[in-house]
């Protein structure tokens, strides 16, 4: 092999420091939104000076000398943009330059209705929900949980390496951190759901009556609802959950287990569920998804990731979401292939498939 030329190996040692220190992009981001500096400057007319977030954000004196540190290496991330003028210097230290928001930071600004800027959703939730201390550490536990020898990759997960027992029960015991998760999958969901009513429309033709099985708060359902007012809608979800979500009058909230019972309707639906689980498994909860539909006009909706090759825009987030299911599940992302395989084995006979909306796609199967 020939050997590497001196700007390719000062390249990679560039590049090496990025990959070392990219976690830190994850928690400069939590930060932000924690500070509130992206809703700070969208107050601000969506362009703020160092000085206006320095009089702004809730930083005590003893701090403020350490934000415009923050603030570059979000510029430098891609969070914020930045122009500095020639001179000028607040009081605090560092060139008073005016950071504006990007489309992503857009994304983040909280306008206290949860629609966030331009009547889009407010993502905050989401990230909060992705970066919280439980999934953090369990991720360190990766090369403890590679290195041990539990006999099957579903003996265990380094999510329950890391606290003694899985995401479900560790939410069921800590109520803060199964309402920073359930405001984050709601926030995603807005905005996924928002697409699929208003694009994919058709999936929901003749279907009078559906259940979202693991629906949460019923984010998707009440979506759904709202576009089709002839479908009703009902939310399967386990009690912690349920027992949590106030009544809306929109859909119907069914304290349950998609295990061992799953109501009747005309179509199951089923958003980012399956990818919690082995195969095994996935093929249980479909074969109870399929009793639950008439043979002749029933479906299950599913939306999940189907990873698809290297050369497509959205695969680094794809198999990125797979190692964080690795991280915390026994599932995982499925290609296509490896979809057909527990669609047939649960006792499907065809079903459609098409990419939608970021990393996802929304599959149509048919008893």
């Amino acid at each position: 092999m020939a050997a590497s030329s001196s700007d390719e190996l000062l390249q990679a040692h560039a590049e090496l420091w990025s990959h070392t220190f990219s976690y830190l992009k994850s928690m400069a981001l939590e930060c932000a939104i924690k500070l509130g500096i992206p809703t700070a400057i969208h107050r601000y007319g969506g362009a703020a000076s160092l000085c206006d977030l320095l009089a702004t954000l809730p930083v005590p004196e003893s701090k403020k000398s350490y934000l415009p540190r923050l603030m570059r290496f979000l510029a430098v991330s891609g969070i914020f943009t930045v122009d500095f003028p020639t001179t000028g210097e607040c009081a605090n230290g560092g060139a008073d330059g005016t950071y504006r928001l990007t489309p992503l930071s857009r994304l983040l600004v909280d306008d206290g209705t949860g629609a966030g800027v331009d009547q889009c959703t407010n993502f905050s939730p989401f990230v909060l929900s992705q970066t919280n201390s439980y999934l953090v550490t369990a991720a360190l536990h990766l090369f403890e949980w590679f290195e041990s020898d539990e006999g099957s990759a579903s003996a265990g997960t380094p999510f329950k390496m890391a606290h003694g027992t899985d995401l479900w029960t560790i939410m069921s015991r800590d109520p803060t951190i199964n309402q920073v998760f359930n405001a984050g999958m709601a926030s995603d969901t807005q905005f996924t759901m928002n697409f699929v009513v208003t694009n994919c429309n058709e999936v929901f033709d003749g279907v009078t009556s559906l259940v979202d099985v693991g629906g949460g708060n019923g984010t998707s359902a009440r979506a759904i609802a709202k576009a089709f007012p002839h479908i009703k809608c009902s939310v399967l979800d386990l009690p912690i959950v349920i027992n949590s979500t106030p009544p809306d009058g929109v859909v119907k909230y069914i304290a349950g287990d998609m295990m061992s019972l799953i109501p009747m309707a005309d179509a199951v639906f089923l958003k980012h569920v399956l990818h919690d689980w082995n195969d095994e498994v996935c093929v249980k909860i479909l074969t109870e998804c399929r009793k639950a539909i008439p043979k002749s006009r029933g479906k299950v909706i599913i939306m999940d990731v189907v990873v698809g090759s290297p050369s497509e825009a959205n695969y680094e987030g794809q198999v990125m979401s797979d190692l964080l299911m690795m991280v915390i599940t026994s599932g995982k992302e499925r290609d296509e292939h490896e979809w057909r395989k527990i669609f047939m084995d649960a006792g499907f006979s065809h079903y459609k498939t098409r990419p939608i909306v970021g990393c996802l796609s929304i599959t149509e199967l048919y008893p």
